[in-house]
């Protein structure tokens, strides 16, 4: 039985949530990635009442001109012939069903939608609770459970909006590759990822800055297993905010992992679901001093599902303003 928590006052400030039932139907069977995360993560926030008294904004399917932003329009077409025929597995690690290619297209239209709401001043704060997952995706493979980068997807959508200078700040236990790589040779994005390394998919070395007019925006932070708390906070507080100070971006946008949790079978990580609502919390003081407070969050990694519904609801409850330390009750 579900025990709901006393309700938090209402908040004017609360961010977007983009939901639909729909990424539940990316059947991967028992894979670590699979609909059990979204059907725990919703029962956290439905215990904890933050489902509650948010803007409702709606979104769609990414068209393939927009996928085509960051994609190879030839992936993207090889994809939908793969899951016309049913599917099957693109490597190892990475399963698509008949309706998985439509399903990663619905999770990149909401990464588009919240950067519209952000942008309009609809929805200044948001968070993309949808899967797949994307930032392993390269402009020209699908791979580490990721079909479509919604996170590029979205940044690219912003940079065609007109935008100069969007951050990107990358939490996942693994490297986002895809990102890095779409994004490698430009002035346009800063990309920022604190990864434990070595780990899959064993990019994300110091030494990858960028290249050509893209030389110095990308910014690798990896740490070996066993980095806590402590050790996050203070990459963000050393290195990335004063990075994001001397960028000024105009956008913030968060590869929100949860798979470096002390939990989470995938990663070595030590951090706790409170350690999350800090970074959370340094995320939102970048967007506030230098992006008019705006900030979209993108569901990652995150396996166990226990770990993963309070680390999201950590984040979203800081998203919303409030303290996350408030939101550490005792679990029945």
């Amino acid at each position: 039985m579900t025990t709901l928590l006393p309700k938090p006052p209402a908040s004017p400030r609360r961010a977007a949530l983009y939901r639909s039932p729909r990424f539940r139907e990316h059947d991967t069977g028992t894979h670590p990635e699979n609909a059990g995360r979204l059907a725990a993560i919703d029962a956290e926030l439905e215990r904890r009442h933050l489902l509650e008294d948010r803007p409702t904004i709606p979104f769609s399917a990414a068209t393939h001109e927009e996928l085509a932003r960051v994609h190879d329009p030839r992936y993207i077409a090889g994809l939908r012939d793969f899951a016309a025929t049913g599917g099957g597995w693109l490597d190892a690690d990475t399963a698509i069903g008949p309706n998985s290619v439509e399903i990663a297209a619905l999770a990149a239209g909401a990464g588009i939608a919240a950067v519209d709401a952000a942008l309009d001043g609809r929805a200044p704060r948001g968070f993309v609770l949808a899967r797949p997952p994307g930032h392993h995706a390269t402009p020209r493979r699908g791979m580490g459970f990721c079909l479509f980068n919604t996170i590029a997807v979205a940044a690219g959508h912003a940079l065609d909006r007109g935008l100069e200078r969007v951050l990107i700040v990358d939490w996942d236990v693994h490297h986002g590759n895809g990102t890095q790589e779409v994004f490698y040779d430009t002035d346009r994005v800063l990309f920022t990822s604190v990864h434990q390394w070595p780990h899959y998919p064993g990019t994300g070395r110091a030494a990858e800055r960028g290249a050509g007019r893209g030389e110095g925006f990308t910014l690798n932070l990896p740490l070996p297993a066993g980095a806590d708390d402590a050790t996050y906070a203070a990459l963000f507080d050393e290195v990335i905010a004063p990075a994001a100070a001397v960028y000024r971006p105009q956008l913030v946008l968060v590869s929100a992992g949860f798979d470096a949790h002390a939990a989470d079978p995938l990663g070595g990580m030590r951090l706790s679901e409170r350690g999350f609502g800090e970074l959370t919390r340094r995320v939102l003081a970048i967007a506030d001093r230098d992006a008019e407070g705006r900030v979209v969050a993108v569901l990652e990694g995150g396996y166990d599902p226990g770990a993963l519904a309070r680390s999201v609801a950590a984040s979203l409850a800081t998203l919303d303003g409030e303290d996350a330390s408030l939101r550490d009750e005792a679990r029945p």
